[in-house]
């Protein structure tokens, strides 16, 4: 099941095509799985016990939160980068009804590779690098299942969030004020203009009055 799902994408996975590859009748198959989401999540489910949430290394003594956030980070998302389409696969799961089945299944597995990676911090510190990686995370993966965004581009992003969640940026806000209030206000550059930019509206629709 998951072989068929890693090879030929999630529109691949039906009940009736895993029953004859497994040869088993649609009705066994059937009082294991009742609906195809549930077929979908359990091979979703699998492969990630397999490639995503693999044991990890302790962290080496003296090891900054940073780098142990990136390491953690690194190991879960190097598979995903190596097969895209079980990315898709995930992602079109979770916005269905099995959301929370997912969550709680990576909760569970992910808890415990960053467990030894996190101790010490700050709980409250903690809880909000968590709601803001995660909450990037889901968006990212969004992007890249409508094409948006390649694969290869979440990791860095999400490597460059934890750059700035773990260092102190006060010096660069310091700076960037001095420059504001001793010169003349510039317009953004593209680049910089970019996450700010409005998504374009319809040309058809018409103009208001």
């Amino acid at each position: 099941m998951t072989a068929l799902l890693e090879s030929e994408g999630p529109d691949a996975v039906q009940l009736r095509e895993v029953a004859r590859r497994a040869r088993v009748s649609l009705t066994t198959i059937y009082k294991f799985f009742p609906t195809r989401d549930d077929l979908l999540v359990s091979a979703i489910e699998a492969w990630m016990e397999d490639n995503t949430y693999l044991p990890m290394e302790t962290p080496p003594p003296g090891e900054p939160l940073r780098d142990g956030l990136l390491r953690v980070m690194r190991h879960v998302f190097d598979p995903w980068e190596r097969h895209p389409t079980m990315l898709e696969a995930y992602h079109r799961a979770r916005t269905g009804p099995a959301r929370h089945r997912l969550d709680n299944h990576g909760l569970d597995a992910v808890f415990p590779i960053a467990a030894a990676v996190l101790s010490g911090a700050n709980p409250r510190y903690l809880a909000d690098i968590a709601v803001i990686l995660a909450n990037m995370t889901f968006s990212l993966l969004g992007q890249c299942a409508d094409g948006t965004l390649q694969v290869s581009e979440v990791l860095p992003i999400l490597e460059r969030a934890v750059h700035r969640l773990t260092t102190n940026n006060e010096p660069e806000a310091a700076e960037a004020l001095a420059r504001r209030e001793s010169t003349t206000p510039a317009p953004l550059s593209p680049d910089l203009a970019a996450p700010f930019i409005r998504t374009p509206t319809d040309s058809t629709a018409p103009e208001q009055p």
